[in-house]
């Protein structure tokens, strides 16, 4: 894995100096302002620093990783001086507390040696401290007596033929009260074992615990990845935007904060459809959303009234599709949508996006998933993230439909309980952070 930062007037530009360094597959790890230095700091503006990250799998590039690092290890030994020691700090004393506080650098190519003396809980505010905190009151000592390991490992008291000392002792606390934690957000346990076994991997001996925090986060924010959200409209039509998915999750709600966001805040052309004709006053809802932002709406009740519609509405930039809610068991309904999506031709920008209630129990989200795959491929939604108090099924169906997260809503104001998916914020609360 490769990290960068990357500063700029403001996050664009740094966005943008970042993909022309790393490629656009990068992933935005984190944003922060930076103040300007000293001397004349209060006559510079404030500038924007993007930490880019990127999966690095040429071997050729490995290569040069070790390389890179054996070099860095010589300067250090070289650098060792009675100056450089004294300006060690304090912190790196022995001791539990000391060993749970202390910073580890981040151990990837393209990070000044400044860079590398900042704690990764710049990144993670104050999720390290909370991990601190619990291991300091002992109840990291409370935690589950399972050991940690994956499928094919052997458990580490089968490994273990002499006493551990000390910091593996504290080592395999932190990285129990990490799988603790991950579990009791709903996390599912295959998942959880892959993270915390790609960290423990990834450790070194002496290795801080940050470190280890570091490779669960990394890994988790890279699996999220960044969705694609709505595409800009092309110039030769409009984009018709499908939204599907079962009964009771907040469709038509979700619809109309989307396209109050694309047409007061965006002034973009905006058209509803609905294909519900099933619920009572499902039409109803949609009209007097479209009434209040003053765009056109129309009830599509044939694949040749939707094509007839899409027709009548060339001129806007987007027409969004508001579908009917069922069952997922339901093949009829689910045909009824793919032929829905199949009538238009390929002149009009297609779009599809599986709106879920983050309420769901996973075993339900992956019937779900797996059903409506036969219908399109799509993006995700999650709603109704204020009525859960945990969130692992976003990662869970993350990684098990392949399908990005493009929105997340967490209540019923229109348009303001809508934004686009922050996989930063997400990982934090995912591993206990605030």
């Amino acid at each position: 894995m490769i990290i960068k930062k990357f500063v700029g007037k403001n996050e664009e530009e740094a966005t943008s100096l970042a993909k022309k360094d790393l490629g656009e597959n990068l992933v935005i790890m984190n944003v922060r302002k930076v103040k300007a230095k000293p001397p004349f700091a209060f006559l510079k503006s404030k500038r924007v620093e993007v930490t880019a990250a990127i999966e690095e799998e040429d071997p050729a590039m490995v290569r040069i990783r070790k390389i890179a690092r054996a070099q860095d290890s010589a300067q250090s030994k070289a650098a060792n001086t009675p100056e450089s020691v004294t300006a060690k700090p304090a912190q790196e004393t022995s001791g539990t507390a000391q060993q749970v506080s202390s910073s580890a650098p981040l151990t990837s190519v393209g990070i000044s040696p400044d860079e590398k003396s900042k704690s990764i809980e710049e990144k993670l505010d104050n999720l390290q401290n909370m991990l601190e905190k619990k291991l300091g009151t002992g109840e990291g000592a409370k935690l589950s007596e399972k050991p940690v390991q994956t499928p094919v490992e052997k458990p580490v008291a089968e490994k273990a033929v002499v006493q551990p000392q000390e910091p593996d002792r504290e080592t395999s606390r932190f990285l129990r009260l990490l799988y603790n934690t991950m579990i009791d957000n709903d996390i599912d346990e295959k998942y959880v074992n892959e993270l915390v076994s790609n960290a423990d991997k990834a450790g070194k001996p002496g290795a801080k615990l940050d470190h280890y925090l570091s490779a669960v986060y990394q890994k988790m924010i890279l699996r999220f990845g960044k969705a694609d959200g709505i595409s800009e409209p092309a110039g030769k039509g409009p984009v018709v935007v499908f939204f599907i998915g079962p009964t009771g999750v907040g469709k038509t709600t979700t619809i109309a904060k989307v396209a109050s966001s694309l047409s007061v805040n965006d002034k973009k052309k905006v058209a509803l459809l609905t294909t519900d004709t099933y619920r009572i006053a499902a039409a109803d809802q949609l009209r007097t959303y479209a009434s209040i932002l003053e765009v056109p709406f129309r009830v599509i009740y044939s694949e040749d009234e939707l094509l007839i519609a899409c027709d009548d509405f060339r001129d806007c930039d987007y027409i969004l599709v508001d579908t009917a809610g069922h069952s997922h068991k339901s093949e009829e309904l689910l045909a009824r949508q793919k032929a829905y999506m199949a009538c238009l031709p390929e002149t009009f920008t297609k779009q599809c996006f599986l709106v879920v209630s983050a309420t769901t129990k996973y075993k339900d989200l992956k019937k779900i998933v797996d059903n409506y795959k036969t219908v399109s491929d799509f993006q995700l939604i999650f709603t109704k993230l204020d009525e859960t108090s945990t969130l692992g099924s976003l990662y869970n169906i993350r990684c098990y439909s392949e399908s990005p997260i493009a929105f997340v809503t967490c209540g019923q104001n229109v348009p303001d309980d809508i934004e686009t998916f922050n996989a930063q914020r997400i990982v934090k609360q995912l591993l206990g952070g605030e």
